[in-house]
């Protein structure tokens, strides 16, 4: 029997986690008012999600089991080759529990657009080429999403304190 690699073992684990949570969206209160039910959009978005972990599956279960499985690179020895190695995931969860942290206060479009740009140069570097880029990527992935909730569903996005007076 060929052993599945851990991709394909990820791919089931989202699949499962997808079927739960759609399960999940059959407990959603229906409101007499409305045309759009409220599990709907949950519901597209998990099918997407469960349409991206199924061709994650296949991929993966067509590239066969890893070949190094068993080797994990040298171990971690000390506390800062461990912090130096997951500096990564490190700093996503800083930031944005820092992002949750100041949401009241700065908004979901300036605290948003503020984690991506931090982010993004905490991850991808601080030189004067990718500053820009950073910029422009904060500024259109934050603004348009921000613009789709607040104009076109009409979803009330939190305005912080600075928003709040406009």
């Amino acid at each position: 029997m060929e052993r599945l690699n851990r991709d394909a073992v990820i791919a089931m684990v989202l699949l499962v986690f997808c079927g739960i949570f759609f399960w999940a969206t059959f407990d959603i209160r229906q409101p007499d008012y409305g045309v759009l039910m409220p599990s709907t959009w949950p519901r597209v978005i998990l099918g997407v999600l469960a349409l991206l972990s199924m061709i994650y599956l296949i991929q993966s279960l067509r590239a066969g089991p890893d070949e190094r499985d068993g080797d994990h690179g040298p171990p971690l020895t000390n506390f800062r080759e461990w912090i130096y190695h997951w500096k990564n995931p490190i700093w996503c969860f800083v930031l944005f529990f820092a992002y949750l942290a100041t949401l009241p206060v700065l908004g979901m479009l300036i605290g948003g657009v503020t984690f991506v740009f931090v982010l993004l140069g905490a991850l991808g570097g601080w030189d004067r080429k990718n500053l820009v880029l950073h910029a422009a990527v904060a500024l259109l992935s934050i603004g348009g999403m921000w613009s789709l909730f607040t104009f076109g569903l009409g979803v009330l996005l939190p305005p912080g304190m600075i928003l709040g007076y406009f």
